[in-house]
Order: structure tokens, then C-alpha cells, then sequence
């Protein structure tokens, strides 16, 4: 563990949840776009800025499509740092968050080297054929450190987040016997943000204990109505949340929307993804008073567009299907 002395040393990184504080100077890795997104938690910000002093992962936890995911883009992007995604999956490795070696592809290309010696990759220098992954490349850059996240850590091996401990702390560094070499010490080690689903129940203890830990719940009425201002920017002249029908529709959708999750007979509640395709629709799609009628209707099975709600087809089912055209 570092000495207090030494943290007081490291650069220190501060998130607002505001994408204008981005510098000017960035990374060339760091996200181009801006992240339409809402961070209106004191604690999420202070989690947040926790994890990248105390050099410690951030475990997200909470249901899929609460917003986890988007987050780490929208913190790389604010801070101008470059951005690595790893991708869980059932099958997945830690060492394949660090490098991949093509070993074959050596193979290849010394064959390749018998008839022509002097086109190609040289085999005889066996970092030639490193692939560096998420892990690997933040460990690897001198000038900054990088927001690695690993989405949905649950997917992988009960061994897997262990596994990834020796790697995730002093002195950050790993080894790659097939090259024989050694990446690290990182210069600046990466700020890692983990998402969870739990859809296997808790991660091992000693990864817990390692990592700084935040439950992001569901946002309510008012976040999502953050939410769509984000997407529509509210200060844009033409932002169709100025008009007072479109905007009246927008909240009438909201608490058609929360009532559906909170009911308790949904088999899968629809995420903030499917949310804003279905405002969309809402707004630019079809009959406007049509679709005002069935959103107050007394009928709860009248949902307009449930195509972009309900995805198993219990949930399907249950909701009548109506035609919304222009008549």
C-alpha cells in the first residue's frame, strides 16, 4: 500500500459530472464524443473521485441499464483520458485483459522469412506478436493514466476477479513469458471502473474488500427528466422539449414509464436505453393526440410503441398492440 506521502504526490483528478470541464489538451484515446450524461449524486461523484486517489477499482453495481456502463465514458471524456473497454464474458481470462500472443502467427511468418528474408514482421523479436488489451495498454502510457472498464464482471468464472488482484495494485506490473518481457511499473496506473448485474450472486470477498463500491439505483421521475433534457439539450432553440405539447408528453410518458417498472409484472423492466428510444418515438413518430390518449388512458394494457419496451414476449403479451398513423 503507497504511504500517505506519496498519494499527496499523485496528480489529482476531480469528476463534476459537467462534460464542459473537459481540457483542451486531451488524450488521443479519450471519447471524441460527449456523453449525454446526468451525475446529479454528491456520493457517486465523491465514489468516483475515491477510486482515482486511492488507486483502487470502482465496482458499480445495480440492474442493467441503471446507466453503469456509460458512466466510465462520460468520466474519460470530462477528464480528456483515454478510454479502454474490456467486455466479460463467460469464457473470459484475466490474462486477456492484459496481452494476447500470437504464437502462430510467428510460426507463420518465420516459414515467411525462408523465401523472403527481409519482408515483414522480423519473428526473431517476439513482442512483434504482443496484443496488447485494455489492461495492458493502460499500463503501458507515460503520460497519463487510463479509465479502464471491465463491464459486467459477473459473466466471467467465479476465479476471475481474483485473479485479476495481482495485477490491480503494487507495483502494476505483469509479465509476458512468451516475449520474456515485463510491462510496468505503470507509470500511471489505471483508474479501473468494474460494472456488476450480480446475476451470480457476490463477487469473491477479497476482490470486494479490494475495490470502493457504489449501488447505482434507477433513476426517479426527476433524473429521467434530467435525462431526456441531456439528449435534448433544453438550451437549443429548436429543442422540441420548448414546444409545450411535446414537453407536456414528455411527463405524462415519464409517469407512464416509472408505473409500468414499479407494477411488479414486467418479467424484464425496460433500461434508460430503451427509455429514450421510446421518448423518441413518442415525440417524432406517428399521432400525437393518439398517443396522449393511450398514455392517460384508464386501460393500463394501452402502450404505444411497446415494441421498444417489452422485449420477452410474457411482457408482450400482455400490453394491447394499437396503430398510431398520422389520421
Amino acid at each position: 500500500m503507497a504511504s500517505l506521502q506519496n498519494r499527496k504526490d499523485r496528480p489529482r483528478y476531480h469528476f463534476t459530472g459537467d462534460a464542459g470541464q473537459r481540457p483542451k489538451k486531451v488524450h488521443q484515446d479519450s471519447p471524441q464524443e460527449p456523453e449525454p450524461y446526468v451525475v446529479d449524486d454528491p456520493e457517486l461523484k465523491q465514489a468516483i473521485d475515491l477510486a482515482m486517489y486511492l488507486r483502487r477499482p470502482l465496482l458499480l453495481e445495480g440492474e442493467a441499464g441503471c446507466g453503469k456502463t456509460q458512466l466510465a465514458r462520460a468520466i474519460a471524456y470530462e477528464l480528456g483520458l483515454p478510454f479502454y473497454r474490456w467486455d466479460i464474458r463467460s469464457t473470459s481470462l484475466a490474462k486477456e485483459g492484459l496481452y494476447e500472443y500470437d504464437a502462430l502467427l510467428r510460426l507463420h511468418d518465420v516459414e515467411m522469412r525462408k523465401s523472403a528474408p527481409t519482408v515483414g514482421r522480423d519473428p526473431s523479436q517476439p513482442e512483434n506478436y504482443v496484443r496488447y488489451g485494455a489492461l495492458g495498454k493502460a499500463f503501458r502510457l507515460e503520460s497519463c493514466p487510463a479509465i479502464v472498464l471491465i463491464d459486467e464482471i459477473d459473466k466471467a468464472d467465479l476465479d476471475f476477479p481474483n485473479d485479476l488482484l495481482t495485477v490491480l495494485d503494487q507495483p502494476w506490473e505483469f509479465e509476458i513469458p512468451e516475449a520474456t518481457m515485463k510491462v510496468g511499473p505503470a507509470v500511471h496506473p489505471p483508474i479501473v471502473i468494474i460494472t456488476s448485474n450480480r446475476e451470480k450472486g457476490y463477487l469473491p470477498l477479497p476482490f470486494l474488500r479490494r475495490c470502493i463500491y457504489y449501488y447505482m439505483k434507477f433513476p426517479d421521475g426527476v433524473g429521467l427528466r434530467k435525462i431526456v433534457e441531456a439528449h435534448y439539450g433544453t438550451e437549443s432553440p429548436d429543442s422540441v422539449l420548448k414546444d409545450a405539447g411535446k414537453n407536456e408528453l414528455v411527463n405524462v410518458a415519464i409517469d407512464r414509464f416509472l408505473s409500468l417498472r414499479e407494477s411488479g409484472g414486467l418479467f424484464k423492466n425496460p433500461s434508460t436505453s430503451e427509455f429514450l428510444d421510446w421518448i423518441d418515438a413518442l415525440i417524432e413518430f406517428g399521432n400525437g393526440k393518439k398517443i396522449m390518449s393511450m398514455l392517460r388512458s384508464t386501460d393500463e394494457k394501452q402502450i404505444p410503441f411497446r415494441e421498444l419496451l417489452f422485449k420477452v414476449q410474457k411482457d408482450w403479451t400482455q400490453f394491447r398492440s394499437v396503430a398510431i398513423g398520422e389520421g
